[in-house]
């Protein structure tokens, strides 16, 4: 093996601070310049993707919970592509219930020729049922209608003239341009429960769990057929200090790789930005040395 030389087989991503809490002072009182500058690091770094979520309005009772911070991912993500050339955006997710399928495809469809196609859909099928009943969405059949609405959008996205006939969503004849650039635009599933695992690898091109450890996604991978090429999104089981910790954080890189994932979620405990962006630049460097 050349001096220098890669051996390892997944890729890294940022679990973007500043969109939502974290519990970091710095990050949770954030601008958009300081999202920036994470933005251009992680691009110059060779990082895969970085992410934001989406909530429209979250009952108070929830805030313990779930925190009240959530930037808007499209807004956001405009403006990060007119500050980085290479990293991709990664929306961690949106409620597909709370969208017609088109609507989706037209916006970040307009994002992707925007980016130059480096758009990620991360979906999910949403819990929150308050927010359900504020935007008029139905609640209960919500898992039907997102796969139904996950079939419409791989027969959407990329066409000029798309069309589908499915039991919720049914459409002919109609211009969505722009749209998407990527021929065909990856689509994530997110969740908490095998049946979201299940879910992503009949319909889609990746799983991308949230509060699920590496061990438990382990198990549940071994209980599905796997698609070639499939990504697999997990976060270690802690957060990680490359800078103190090169050898431990090295370790877990590799358990958590080989536990399935073939990006992993970076996530430091940091103290301000610059110490961010130095954890960043650190975790590319022992990655690249893997």
């Amino acid at each position: 093996m050349h001096a220098g030389m890669s051996t390892a087989t997944f890729q890294l991503a940022v679990g973007s601070p500043v969109v939502t809490r974290s519990g970091a002072q710095w990050a949770d009182e954030g601008s958009i310049e300081d999202l920036a500058r994470i933005a251009e690091a992680a691009d110059r770094l060779g990082y895969h993707h970085l992410t934001c979520s989406e909530h429209i309005a979250l009952p108070s009772s929830e805030l313990g919970r779930r925190g009240s911070l959530y930037w808007d991912p499209l807004a956001t993500f405009g403006y990060l592509a007119a500050r980085t050339e290479r990293i991709r955006f990664a929306t961690s997710v949106l409620v597909l219930a709370y969208h017609h399928p088109l609507e989706i495809a037209k916006r970040y469809g307009t994002l992707d020729k925007i980016s130059n196609g480096r758009v990620i859909l991360g979906v999910g099928v949403g819990t929150l049922k308050e927010e359900f009943d504020l935007i008029g969405a139905p609640f209960d059949d919500r898992a039907l209608r997102s796969d139904d609405a996950l079939k419409a959008l791989r027969a959407s996205l990329s066409k000029r003239l798309p069309e589908y006939h499915g039991p919720f969503y049914d459409f002919e004849g109609l211009v969505v341009d722009p749209c998407a650039v990527q021929e065909h635009l990856p689509i994530w599933v997110g969740g908490r429960t095998l049946r979201s695992l299940r879910r992503a690898v009949t319909l889609t091109d990746g799983w991308c769990p949230f509060a699920v450890t590496p061990s438990q996604a382990a198990e549940w991978l071994q209980r599905v057929d796997v698609p070639s090429g499939f990504e697999v999104v997990l976060p270690p089981t802690e957060r990680l200090d490359p800078v103190s910790e090169p050898s431990k954080t090295q370790e877990v890189l590799g358990e958590t790789a080989a536990l399935g994932a073939t990006i992993i979620m970076a996530g430091f405990a940091s103290r301000s930005l610059e110490d961010y962006l130095e954890q960043l630049e650190a975790l590319a460097a022992i990655r690249t040395g893997m």
